[in-house]
């Protein structure tokens, strides 16, 4: 099947010179095969190199979301298969564009995971609605994932 590219025109085009993003992932809603969350930071850090902006962007996985930062026997155990975490290389490449990635550390105890069952980079805060109130309260602009 030969696709076409339709031609589309950006009514609105942004730019920014710089950024302050903190990503809310209570659950993971899917582009296909992907995780939004996972395609919307692959985006917005392409926005950033594009525009060479100065910025600081913060995924926190909670509720939900939180077996996306564990290692690979740490995510078979929580999930109950024998694959690893799926979602390991794609998280290693969007901390090495620079996201930080935190894990809510409400959903960690609930789970009873300790850091030794997160990936490599993984922070672990205290829990998500207090973070993201911090950050909020430094300039951040909040922005919600959810199905």
């Amino acid at each position: 099947m030969t696709t076409t590219v339709k031609p589309l025109r950006i009514d609105i085009p942004v730019r920014l010179n710089e950024l302050q993003i903190v990503f809310s992932i209570a659950d993971l809603a899917f582009e296909g095969d992907l995780p939004a969350a996972i395609f919307h930071r692959q985006l917005i850090t392409q926005n950033i190199a594009d525009w060479n902006a100065k910025a600081r962007v913060i995924a926190i996985f909670h509720t939900n979301a939180g077996h996306v930062t564990l290692h690979d026997d740490a995510y078979n155990l929580e999930r109950k298969v024998a694959i690893g975490n799926p979602y390991k290389q794609l998280l290693a490449e969007l901390m090495k564009k620079g996201v930080e990635v935190e894990l809510c550390g409400a959903t960690a105890t609930v789970h009873n995971w300790g850091n030794e069952d997160l990936l490599a980079g993984i922070k672990v805060n205290t829990n998500a609605m207090a973070r993201m109130s911090e950050l909020a309260q430094k300039g951040f602009v909040q922005i919600t994932e959810w199905d």
